[in-house]
Parts: structure tokens; C-alpha cells; sequence
């Protein structure tokens, strides 16, 4: 879904740069968590509350590195992401977007209870058009361990 000249030779500085900027300007609502196994860094969630006044938060970002996939890393940082919005807004649902051809991310929202509620086209870095699905927990506390 991205382009080979993308992932070949921007992505890492553009993301890089965007995260700087991200955590630079980042807000009261924003919140990180970071998943670390022997001191490494495998995976983080960042969430944004209130984001929308619909849906809730916003899980803007839910990354596991790929060898740890299906270990239970993202099972637990999305649990940790549902905490702090029922801590903040015990009412508030939470939303993502995920990207159509990302089949596997789908599964695994999926079995965690993820509605997708619909989709709308997005320019993903590269140039490339693609549909952004959302999906939706009303109610967060089902993602709880």
C-alpha cells in the first residue's frame, strides 16, 4: 500500500521527524505507552481523548514489532489504551482507523471485539490512495484483561 520508494527511502526519516514533532507539541490528551521486553522497545500505543465527539479517543497508533506479533504485545498495549480512557471519560468509546488492504490488523481488531463502522479514502505517504476503516469499542472496558 506504499510505495517501494517510500519504504525505500523516506519512511524512516519522515517518520522519524513527524513522531519528533508529535511528542514536541503533544497535548494533556495525548497518551503514550510503550511495551519493553528486556529493555527493548517492541511495541507502543498512542491514544488522543476526546478526539472526536462521537467515537471518543482516538487509538491513533497501535505498532508491535513484527517478530512479536501474536505474542499478546498488542492484546495488552490496546488494554492499556482502554484504561486511560475509562480513566479520563469512563462514557467515551474508542476509534481507529485501519487501513483496507491491512487484513491482519483487521483480524486482530476483530477478535477484540472492533466494529468497523465504515470507510473513507486517505493519501497514505507515497502518493497512494487507500480506504481508512474505522472501527469503534462503545464501550472500551470489553478490551480490558
Amino acid at each position: 500500500m506504499y510505495s517501494d520508494e517510500y519504504l525505500d527511502h523516506d519512511a524512516d526519516g519522515e517518520r522519524l521527524t513527524a513522531w519528533q514533532g508529535r511528542f514536541a507539541m503533544r497535548g494533556p490528551n495525548e497518551h503514550t505507552t510503550v511495551a519493553e521486553q528486556n529493555g527493548e522497545v517492541v511495541g507502543f500505543v498512542h491514544t488522543i481523548l476526546d478526539d472526536d465527539p462521537e467515537w471518543g479517543a482516538l487509538l491513533d497508533n497501535l505498532h508491535v514489532r513484527h517478530d512479536l506479533k501474536r505474542s499478546g504485545v498488542g492484546t495488552r498495549l490496546m488494554a492499556e489504551a482502554a484504561r486511560i480512557v475509562l480513566a479520563h471519560s469512563p462514557s467515551s468509546g474508542l476509534f481507529l482507523y485501519v487501513l483496507e488492504p491491512n487484513l491482519a490488523a483487521q483480524r486482530f481488531y476483530d477478535a477484540r471485539g472492533g466494529r468497523c463502522v465504515g470507510g473513507e479514502p486517505e493519501e497514505v505517504p507515497g502518493g497512494a490512495m487507500v480506504v481508512a476503516l474505522r472501527y469503534v469499542w462503545p464501550e472500551p472496558s470489553g478490551l480490558l484483561l
